[in-house]
């Protein structure tokens, strides 16, 4: 397995905002994997820092297993249309979706619990995410920022009905119904994607902490201001969004791109006999 940390720069925090006395957000990000993890948990006194604890161990656990057997991410299976990338994301979804949805069956303080998530693979100069509820990835690419996922929340079924629109939605009073959570019902329907990534790429992976409190023009902004420094960049998101208010726990990792990071061709000829 190629170690990513020549070609990737990783830096991210998670604050408990101004109103909030703990904090339920968890993130882990790890550039020599490529890997990056991010949950904001809900639920009753304390349970939603646990769903959001337990769903980034379980991801961490499986992508940690997937390598440690040299899973070939970069590998396409034969019956399949996506790299083997896209399995172990899947794969760590549905382990973290069982692990919370048996505690909070098992111990009633936790019942109820879910959470958010948001998490991506870097390989082969491509990026994997998966993503349930309404914590974002974003890119800056040149000076074009998109968000690359899309929320499964109450608000953007009413813009994708047409009865709000996104300026509505951001003085909505029902910003944090989510319609799909990690760990609520027995199963869960990650949203998957693929996107290419290029040297001098910038992506952001918040909870709507940040997403929240301040539009994405000033989040914008803000990271091409620190573009050089993204530890600095990811402290200043932070502040962003305290700044705005800090009305809820605040996560941000940013990763900045250095260099393409293509698979290795010696690893591919020698691992292609997996599938057969």
């Amino acid at each position: 397995m190629l170690n990513l940390s020549q070609a990737l720069e990783m830096a991210g925090l998670t604050d408990s905002g101004l109103h909030r006395d703990h904090n339920e957000d968890t993130i882990h990000f790890n550039a020599e994997k490529g890997l990056v993890v991010l949950a904001d948990g809900m639920g009753g006194y304390n349970a939603g820092e646990v769903a959001s604890g337990i769903a980034v161990e379980m991801v961490c656990h499986v992508v940690h297993d997937a390598m440690q057997s040299n899973f070939p991410l970069h590998l396409q299976r034969p019956d399949s249309l996506w790299p083997a990338a896209h399995d172990v994301l899947m794969a760590a979804v549905h382990y973290a979706n069982q692990s919370i949805y048996g505690t909070a069956q098992s111990q009633p303080q936790c019942a109820g619990m879910g959470t958010t998530l948001v998490c991506a693979l870097f390989y082969d100069s491509r990026l994997a995410v998966a993503h349930v509820g309404d914590s974002r990835l974003y890119r800056l690419r040149g000076e074009e920022f998109i968000q690359l996922t899309r929320d499964h929340s109450f608000l953007q079924e009413q813009i994708d009905s047409g009865i709000i629109t996104a300026e509505d939605a951001r003085h909505s009073t029902y910003k944090n119904l989510v319609t799909r959570a990690v760990g609520i019902e027995s199963g869960v329907q990650a949203e998957l994607h693929e996107h290419a990534v290029l040297p001098g790429d910038i992506y952001l992976f918040c909870s709507d902490g940040l997403s929240d409190m301040a539009d994405d023009c000033d989040i914008a902004d803000t990271i091409t201001a620190f573009s050089s420094n993204i530890e600095l960049g990811s402290r200043q998101l932070i502040q962003l969004a305290n700044d705005m208010g800090g009305k809820d726990n605040i996560s941000a990792i940013l990763v900045r791109v250095k260099e393409a990071f293509p698979a290795n061709t010696g690893l591919w000829s020698k691992m292609s006999a997996w599938f057969t």
